[in-house]
């Protein structure tokens, strides 16, 4: 299983038959392997991976990270409040943090405001978040292993007489 879920994580466009040959098992064994992670929850989407530079739509968004201290709740610590916030449309990710802060958010709005006003009216206004500290993402070099610049550089080295 563990081989199978690795190559669909380097490229989840592979075929069975090609993870068949890659695995020296039977394409009729891959498919019910795939099958049990999908049916598992272990796999839970597949999905294209964009470069946000190259795509404009994405390009015009802003990204913030937020970080979040709150007040857990009894009995159910601090997954009452985060199931609150990941349900918010312009929240791509959220962790609970070991540290300073208790919970990290990234965000995505169309402009500056759309994003302060999400932090100010909706995020700071929850039952329980005692502050948060918002940083703008500027650019992603990098990120889940997939690199986002291309290294345009001329890395020849220079002669000297």
């Amino acid at each position: 299983m563990e081989e199978i879920l690795d190559l669909l994580r380097q490229n989840a466009r592979l075929s069975v038959e090609d993870i068949s040959s890659m695995t020296k098992k039977t394409p009729t064994e891959v498919a019910a392997i795939i099958k049990k992670l999908e049916d598992d929850g272990v796999i839970l989407k597949y999905a294209a991976i964009v470069n946000p530079e190259k795509d404009k739509v994405a390009k015009d968004k802003v990204l913030a990270e937020i970080q979040i201290q709150v007040q857990p709740q009894r009995e159910h610590g601090f997954d009452a409040i985060a199931d609150r916030i990941y349900r918010f449309p312009q929240v791509r990710s959220l962790y609970l943090m070991s540290g300073g802060y208790d919970l990290k958010v990234v965000i995505e709005g169309d402009n500056l405001r759309e994003v302060a006003m999400f932090v100010s009216e909706k995020l700071s206004t929850l039952d329980g978040v005692r502050s948060t500290k918002t940083s703008f993402i500027l650019k992603k070099y990098k990120e889940n292993d997939i690199v986002y610049v291309e290294d345009e550089r001329d890395r020849r080295e220079g002669v000297q007489a």
